[in-house]
């Protein structure tokens, strides 16, 4: 079984604001939602939550990346560090999981990531169409 990956950007700050002295940034508060969360929907062989310092879109943050060899990988930006976008961030990740070729139905998209999405970067895998 192919294991799929969430980047998540640890150094997004969704404000322009600069951060105070051993301020937590958004994307470190994100990740450990996201990690704590994902122990109950996921079981470790199925995704791997991986922390990166950073995923170069600093004006949208949080930036988040689901991905997998075989399947276009989706960026995901200005998602709020909170527990009800972490639940639809792994909700999101359930469908690419489940679906082999890593597609989603607009309509069963959770609400809170409708905004969301920014790019679908082909896999490398992909063959180039005639």
């Amino acid at each position: 079984m192919i294991k799929h990956t969430l980047f998540v950007c640890k150094s997004c700050h969704r404000s322009s604001e600069e951060l105070a002295e051993n301020q937590v940034c958004d994307g470190s508060i994100l990740l450990d939602k996201l990690t704590a969360l994902s122990t109950e929907k996921f079981a470790i062989e199925d995704l791997e939550i991986n922390p990166v310092g950073c995923l170069w879109a600093c004006s949208r943050g949080c930036v988040v990346a689901v991905s997998s060899p075989e399947k276009p990988t989706y960026l995901l930006v200005d998602l709020p560090p909170d527990t009800e976008n972490a639940s639809a961030l792994l909700e999101f990740t359930q469908m690419y999981i489940n679906n082999r070729k890593g597609a989603f139905m607009w309509e069963k998209l959770p609400k809170e990531l409708e905004s969301a999405i920014f790019a679908s970067i082909p896999s490398v895998l992909t063959k180039p169409e005639d």
